[in-house]
């Protein structure tokens, strides 16, 4: 018999002895997977491939740090910690880019009418929209009904842009406080024609076109691939001298940008006693009716057609182009886009997005993981917290022709994309859209233009259809 004063006998929970190894479980899982996100799978060339979207981003940042006081330390620290998170998540090098239609809208207003507070409250404005299409999934709908040849379009609009804008940056001396070019650039010098064409050839040789980014071994033989990605295969035989193997293994783009550091020190020595040591302070924007109205009507309505175009469909389009092993969905990408922007334009950090431009830049240079973006993200967290707002007297004197010389490699990867349109009625579109989008300097009219032409096309497809299926079946 039982005894009847002993006490009873715990009894276990199911749900309560699962909880704990399943919450370890997923912690292991997650932790792995950020870890298998992080990983350089060439050191040097993860670090290069950091520099492939520095062409866009230092001279629209510095820009409006010269010309609107926007606050570069802040910036920089915000866009630092977006950069180690996204590169986290997704695994690949995903860019943290500034929103180039504000930027645009703030360095063409002569009347001071837009500054920080109307450049934050487009950029929220413009995040929040991007959130709420994210989390309903509308843009996972809109990223569906986009067709293929109406994205490449975009895609080789903006690449095209770049490269024109680099041209710019190279052909012409810039004064960036202001954001217009000034005299032809001179031949000689640390900023002259004859460095940035040397610098152009030097990525060239070392980084070559690109061709050879998906695989690096053939025909069993030990090859080099054109990023400096070494991969010998058994019974291969190595075919490259070894002073081959190490130019081809270099960082061009790294190399290059240190190179412009350098020369910006020698321009103006006395930068250094400019410096000062310590985060910029960071303080809540100060929003008025008016910031919001202008911010909206000339910051956020321009810029939702490009973020929704470029950041969100096009970079979805590209990554599954470049990292197929990937899954990547335009929910996510929205969300991750209107998050930043609600969270540091509240604070005075740039609006930002992602884009199919860095993407291809980064990856043109050899980014291949969440590392790089993760690597760039470090540094200026780095320099956002120990130079603060002062780093812009370094950046000053950064030599343009350079950034122009990485923004030119970087459209021409984004424009190359294009390359998979193989029909003559895609192609057609593709070309439409991009016309438009060039000659009329919005995204939104050529993504219009492209829409309309490939409805037109698809209804002439469907009466032909039509008409031929009723003469075949007609008495």
């Amino acid at each position: 018999m039982e005894n009847q004063n002993s006490p009873p006998l715990p009894v276990s929970n199911p749900e309560t002895t699962q909880t704990a190894p399943t919450t370890r479980f997923s912690a292991n899982l997650i932790t792995q997977k950020v870890k298998s996100n992080l990983f350089l799978h060439s050191k040097w060339g993860e670090l290069n491939g950091a520099m492939g979207d520095l062409g866009t981003y230092i001279p629209i940042v510095l820009s409006l740090a010269l010309s609107k006081d926007l606050n570069l330390g802040t910036t920089l620290i915000f866009t630092g910690i977006y950069n180690i998170i996204t590169g986290a998540i997704y695994g690949v090098p995903m860019p943290v880019q500034p929103m180039k239609s504000i930027a645009a809208e703030a360095l063409s207003d002569a009347s001071g009418g837009f500054g920080v507070p109307e450049i934050m409250a487009a950029g929220i404005l413009t995040g929040g929209v991007l959130f709420l299409l994210g989390v309903t999934r509308l843009m996972q709908l809109v990223y569906a009904l986009i067709p293929l040849c109406v994205v490449r379009g975009i895609q080789l609009a903006q690449g095209l842009s770049f490269a024109f804008t680099a041209f710019k940056y190279v052909r012409k001396a810039e004064d960036l406080a202001k954001a217009r070019a000034l005299s032809d650039r001179h031949w000689l010098g640390l900023d002259g024609l004859v460095l940035a064409i040397v610098c152009l050839c030097f990525i060239v040789v070392v980084s070559g076109s690109g061709e050879m980014d998906h695989g690096c071994e053939s025909d069993g033989e030990s090859r080099s691939c054109d990023l400096g990605c070494q991969k010998r295969v058994e019974g291969g035989r190595d075919r490259r001298s070894s002073v081959r193997r190490v130019i081809f293994s270099l960082p061009s783009a790294f190399i290059v940008f240190v190179l412009g550091v350098v020369f910006a020190y020698i321009k103006r020595p006395q930068v250094v006693h400019e410096m000062k040591f310590g985060p910029s302070s960071m303080k809540v924007v100060k929003f008025s009716k008016h910031a919001w109205k202008k911010g909206f009507v000339k910051g956020a309505v321009p810029q939702l057609p490009l973020s929704i175009l470029n950041s969100v469909v096009a970079v979805c389009k590209l990554s599954k182009d470049l990292f197929p092993e990937k899954e990547f969905s335009a929910t996510s990408l929205s969300v991750s886009v209107g998050l930043m922007n609600l969270v540091g334009s509240w604070f005075g950090a740039m609006p930002c997005c992602h884009g199919a431009g860095g993407l291809a830049g980064q990856y043109k240079f050899g980014g291949r993981s969440g590392g790089c973006v993760a690597l760039l993200g470090a540094a200026k967290l780095v320099l956002g917290l120990v130079l603060g707002s002062s780093l812009a007297h370094i950046l000053r004197q950064f030599p343009v022709g350079i950034l122009g010389v990485l923004l030119l490699f970087a459209g021409i990867e984004l424009a190359t994309c294009c390359r998979d349109i193989n029909t003559k009625e895609d192609s057609f579109v593709m070309l439409i859209c991009t016309s438009f989008s060039l000659v009329g300097s919005s995204a939104a009219l050529g993504f219009l233009c492209g829409m309309i032409v490939h409805g037109l096309l698809k209804l002439r497809n469907w009466t032909n259809d039509k008409s031929s299926i009723w003469r075949h079946t007609s008495p």
